[in-house]
């Protein structure tokens, strides 16, 4: 038996959150150390995926199949492909940085009970996150990834309820209530979808007898498996509506901004950078590749539902007041693009989709983190409490500078690169939707270089005159994120070659082909001619 390298890089940070959980409660560096040494050794693994990963090759590649509940055709069925590994690779490499920047923010209070290990617990539920995310990205079982997609909740909602944002810790008495409803509304609604996708998943055994993707797709391609239209539409709906939420898609968006308010930067991150991109992967891999008809009826209402979160997210970004409100609506926003990608049904747009997912998450995580930074130096999450930051701590200025550029994709640095070919492949089908998509990249300059100037810029107010540049901690965390967003905006090409091959095998799945260009072109006779 080969060895299970998908197992293997799963289980790892499982095993870290257990063992950072058992520190003892007077050894909180510890705690902290062991979390940051399991994250790196599941980086390591996560390279090895990639290192072993044949483009090209095989569909599925570094398979493992067991039984486990094998009255009910459930296996335990692991298997990656090019979309899969890029998105490992993203929260694997991600999490060191999480850690990093959230190496104080779970430090007790002069308050807190000694008896209590906020610490240990929340490095435990960090690395318990990745473990969880990393076995959804390589489920091809679909009751396996269920598990693990409804899973993780459980520690997301301690990690926003039980460690939030200390902004305004001690002076502001709704506090620990604005936590509390920001977490049960993230677990209500992503119970609700959840719930959904249950009875969706139900259904699904009920007509295909299995839970195996590889199965059930190849059982469709041979015309062995047939689907009635009205019940093929109705799993469908049921999958999608779970991954919309999750993603999220607008009108199912209203818990991220609630989350990412209340949560520590890096929760934050955690949140849009990770968690959220297993909707947008769940989409290409389970609906397009079980429901293909139905992803085909369903296109249009759907481009329009992210077409409205685009220009809506970007909108209401521009409009607030909070900095960490602002980047969860540039987020809606920017997940709109991945999904208009994604349904735009041409290889330019899900090669698009599929590299903004991941240079979203850099960019996001750089401008998150270091927004947080920021915020625990002045203590406010308010743009108008800021002014004149680049004069006294221009390393942190240049920094969220980078970051911001990255968000509203500027030319040269990675998101440039997805964004422009989302753009292009939803164009090529659906040009009037493409066009009106645009308004988002105007917006996203508008909000983006409003909030540093607000921030950034001008005199300095009074607050801000002591304000620390950044320290070496926190220049390790940012500035490998930043070479990054440099490095895939000039040098995509060790994304895209991994990428295009999965591309091609989903648009093969619904049986769709790009649009051929129509450009004149010079006939024999001289005369015009399409």
């Amino acid at each position: 038996m080969s060895f299970p390298l998908l197992t293997v890089t799963a289980a790892v940070p499982a095993v870290g959150a257990v063992l950072t959980a058992a520190v003892p409660a007077a050894r909180r560096t510890a705690a902290k150390w062991l979390a940051l040494l399991f994250s790196l050794a599941t980086l390591a693994l996560a390279v090895l995926v990639a290192v072993r990963f044949e483009p090209g090759g095989a569909r599925y590649q570094l398979t493992e199949s067991h039984a486990w509940i094998p009255d009910f055709g459930v296996r335990y069925e692991l298997g990656v492909d090019g979309i899969g590994v890029a998105l490992i690779a993203l929260t694997a490499l991600l999490m060191p940085f999480v850690i990093g920047a959230g190496w104080h923010d779970a430090d007790p209070l002069e308050t807190s009970s000694s008896r209590w290990r906020p610490t240990q617990g929340f490095f435990a539920l960090i690395l318990a996150v990745e473990a969880m995310v990393v076995i959804s990205f390589e489920a091809t079982d679909v009751f396996l990834f269920y598990i693990f997609f409804e899973a993780m909740l459980i520690p997301m909602y301690f990690l926003i309820g039980g460690f939030g944002d200390r902004a305004h810790a001690g002076t502001d008495e709704n506090a620990a209530a604005q936590r509390s409803y920001a977490a049960v509304k993230f677990l209500l609604y992503n119970l609700v979808g959840g719930l959904i996708m249950l009875a969706a998943v139900i259904g699904l055994y009920v007509v295909a007898g299995n839970f195996s993707l590889q199965e059930i797709t190849a059982a469709r391609a041979a015309g062995t498996l047939d689907m009635a239209t009205n019940t093929e539409r109705l799993l469908f709906l049921g999958f999608f509506f779970a991954f919309a939420v999750k993603a999220p898609l607008w009108p199912l968006h209203t818990w991220l901004p609630n989350a990412m308010g209340e949560s520590t930067a890096p929760v934050a991150v955690l949140i849009t950078a990770v968690v959220d991109k297993v909707g947008t992967f769940a989409m290409l891999r389970f609906c397009l590749g079980l429901f293909p008809d139905a992803s085909k009826w369903a296109t249009p209402a759907i481009l329009v539902l992210a077409l409205i979160s685009i220009v809506y997210g970007a909108l209401v970004a521009v409009g607030q007041r909070d900095i960490k409100r602002l980047v969860a609506y540039a987020s809606i926003s920017h997940f709109g693009f991945i999904i208009m990608g994604i349904f735009a049904m041409t290889s330019q747009g899900q090669s698009g989709a599929t590299l903004y997912m991941v240079n979203h998450g850099l960019s996001t995580a750089a401008l998150m983190l270091v927004a947080g930074f920021l915020i625990s130096r002045r203590g406010s999450r308010l743009i108008a409490d800021y002014g004149g930051v680049q004069k006294v701590a221009p390393v942190l200025a240049g920094t969220f500078l980078i970051g911001g550029l990255a968000t509203l994709s500027l030319p040269g640095l990675a998101p440039f690169v997805s964004e422009f070919l989302v753009l292009v492949g939803t164009f090529a089908r659906y040009p009037v939707i493409g066009v009106i998509a645009t308004i988002g990249i105007v917006l996203a300059a508008l909000y983006t270089l409003v909030l540093y100037q607000r921030t950034m810029t001008g005199p300095v107010k009074e607050e801000v005159r002591t304000m620390p540049d950044l320290h070496l901690r926190e220049v390790l965390v940012v500035a490998p994120l930043i070479v990054l967003l440099i490095a895939l905006g000039v040098y995509p090409k060790p994304l895209t070659a991994i990428v295009n091959p999965a591309v091609e095998q989903t648009m093969s799945d619904v049986h769709q082909k790009d649009p051929k260009p129509e450009v004149a072109v010079e006939a024999k006779n001289g005369e015009a001619a399409k």
